[in-house]
């Protein structure tokens, strides 16, 4: 199969749309879809180094990536190879027989009942954060470092339980590390062998090594107490058993742990962070979701599970921020079967990338995209809309299995924090940028006015 008749932006003769998207790749997906259509082609690099994605936007075309002919298309890119280098062959990364093995395991401890028993944690922590904004200097806070912290003491607390303090500090400083150094890796057209000596390689390994000990410090004073079945995700985790008894080892529980941490921490914080942020920009929106928790949580109390059925207009709020800045703005598979998608030809071997950031702005599917507007996710539009229109959590066989977690954290820990406080957007615009998750390169601060 050929790709001659593939469409996309013909980018400078020698390195394509290399410095496009090294200076904005989310830009540059929007203007491949707008003038070139819904299943497009772009090449970037010198020759001999120059890799082609396959880029796709139209729901239509997404549903086949992921779930009508997912077979077709793996997780066999660099990217996920990078993933898995520094953070292990855990449920994110893994396939085939393995993956199987391990949604085996894990999936009974991502229940809906299984995951409400977190409420409180969560509630916990986002009253703690409350209390700290509340002496917040000049009642300004930046939304990128308190979301991420709060995100982060969250998952931690809840993978770790007691044990929480000794991991926070060190995920909060290796994380950053690890991210850039994957990024950075996966994106560029020459990648040297990670055991060479350069500054970067060593920093990024110094920063694995950390993030290894602790986890498997924990892991291991937990198999000494033999309290393997505490009620905190780590515990479950080693209490869990197959139907033949099989159970994970301490090198697949520190991966499975490393996974939940990079994907239960940032893509929260990202939909947190944004929600907020538009909320600060929308006063008569903001002033429905104060409304709205204020009947449900009027006295002070600390949300519950059940509290998240009855906050319907701060679910719709999180699902539109969700759409406008999908934590995941682009995913990518492998094709390993010639395929057509939309029409065009994809080669076996060629990497294809489905983008929620672009999807999600689809004239074709949202009418005035860029424009915040809850509305959109009522029960009635959401069921008129194509499945894929938003698809945030992914699909098909491989869609996130903490998709509850996620929605049940952000939606409490907003309705907490909007009791206490009205925001207020001070930095209209937020610089943006694309590496495991999508990236906050820039200030989102937020000034804070309490309520009575």
């Amino acid at each position: 199969m050929t790709a001659t008749r593939v469409p996309g932006p013909p980018g400078l003769p020698l390195i394509g749309s290399l410095l496009d998207l090294k200076r904005d790749a989310l830009a540059t997906y929007l203007s491949a879809r707008r003038d070139h259509g819904d299943v497009i082609r772009l090449q970037a690099g010198p020759p001999g180094l120059r890799a082609e994605l396959w880029m796709v936007f139209s729901p239509e075309a997404v549903q086949q990536v992921l779930a009508t002919d997912a077979a077709n298309f793996r997780k066999d890119n660099v990217f996920y190879g990078e993933i898995r280098e520094s953070f292990g062959n855990g449920l994110l990364t893994a396939q085939d027989a393995d993956y199987l093995r391990q949604r085996r395991l894990v999936q009974p401890l991502f229940t809906r009942k299984r995951v409400d028993r977190y409420a409180d944690a969560i509630g916990a922590e986002a009253e703690a954060l409350a209390a700290r904004w509340a002496a917040a200097p000049g009642g300004t806070v930046d939304l990128g470092e308190e979301m991420n912290r709060f995100a982060l003491r969250t998952v931690s607390r809840i993978l770790f339980g007691q044990d929480v303090e000794e991991a926070v500090e060190t995920v909060h400083h290796a994380f950053p590390v690890l991210n850039n150094f994957v990024r950075d890796r996966a994106f560029s057209p020459l990648r040297l062998p990670r055991k060479w000596p350069l500054p970067g390689h060593r920093k990024a390994l110094a920063a694995e090594r950390t993030l290894y000990e602790v986890c498997d410090g924990i892991i291991a004073r937990r198999a000494a107490r033999g309290d393997g079945a505490a009620d905190d995700l780590l515990g479950l985790l080693a209490d869990a058993r197959g139907e033949d008894g099989e159970r994970l080892d301490a090198t697949e529980l520190r991966e499975q742990v490393l996974i939940f941490l990079l994907a239960g921490h940032e893509t929260t914080a990202t939909s947190l962070i944004f929600a907020l942020h538009l909320l600060g920009r929308h006063p008569e929106e903001q002033a429905r979701a104060h409304r709205e928790v204020a009947d449900l949580l009027g006295d002070g109390r600390r949300p519950t599970a059940a509290d998240y059925a009855e906050l319907p207009y701060l679910t719709r709020v999180l699902k539109e921020a969700m759409r406008l800045y999908p934590a995941a703005p682009a995913v990518g598979r492998r094709a390993v079967a010639d395929t057509v998608i939309g029409g065009v030809p994809v080669p076996a071997g060629a990497d294809v990338l489905v983008a929620p950031y672009v999807t999600h702005r689809h004239p074709a599917h949202w009418e005035e995209p860029e424009r915040f507007d809850p509305e959109r996710f009522t029960p009635e539009r959401e069921a008129a809309r194509h499945r894929y229109a938003w698809f945030p959590f992914g699909g098909g066989p491989r869609a996130c299995i903490g998709q509850h977690f996620s929605m049940l954290e952000s939606v409490l820990a907003l309705a907490v924090l909007l009791r206490g406080f009205e925001v207020t957007t001070v930095d209209r615009e937020v610089p943006l940028g694309q590496g495991i998750t999508l990236e906050v390169r820039g200030p989102a601060r937020v000034r804070l006015t309490p309520r009575g």
